[in-house]
């Protein structure tokens, strides 16, 4: 194990004692990249930033929930996640029937990959915009997925939808995001 493995499993142990120059380290540590997970979410700097202080909140008070089965930053990561889901829910009321419109099922095809456009030639801004244009329901999905890293199931779980309906929704995001993109 290496030194900062060590290091921040010292740290949690302090935390757990509720040290405060412990649980200042570790937000130091991870505050940007907790601010960035936030902000891709709920799309908004000051909220991005209450968010992600509101979630280092939550982590610090459930500290002895945390098992040391995962990364402890992807614990923290996994509540800043649900926090800035919750906050964007209830803050912009995502329409929960675009979910549930889309439960018949739709596979991606082999011709609708990304073969005939070049993503290479693209700018990851431009991308980023494209996808901030879509539909909520569709960008929430494909942030999680591209961005985030979260596989299917993880998805339909955070988002407490069906598996079915998060992979027709995620297949139709794409969908959506190949069309825009080709329109650039």
């Amino acid at each position: 194990m290496n030194s900062a493995n060590q290091n921040i499993e010292n740290l949690i142990a302090l935390c757990k004692q509720k040290n405060q120059l412990a649980q200042f380290e570790i937000y130091n540590r991870y505050c940007k990249a907790m601010y960035n997970v936030a902000y891709r979410i709920v799309k908004d700097e000051h909220f991005a930033q209450d968010v992600m202080q509101e979630g280092f909140l939550k982590a610090f008070t459930k500290i002895n929930d945390y098992k040391q089965e995962v990364l402890f930053g992807a614990w923290l990561k996994r509540i800043i996640v649900n926090y800035s889901i919750d906050f964007y829910k209830k803050n912009n009321r995502i329409a929960y029937d675009d979910f549930d419109n889309t439960l018949y099922k739709v596979e991606d095809s082999a011709e609708n990959l990304t073969d005939s456009l070049d993503f290479n030639a693209l700018k990851v801004a431009q991308i980023l915009n494209t996808m901030k244009s879509l539909k909520d329901n569709y960008s929430m999905v494909l942030t999680l997925f591209f961005i985030e890293g979260y596989d299917q199931e993880e998805i339909s779980e955070i988002l407490n939808i069906s598996y079915a309906n998060c992979r027709t929704t995620l297949s139709r995001a794409k969908e959506s995001l190949r069309n825009k993109l080709t329109e650039i």
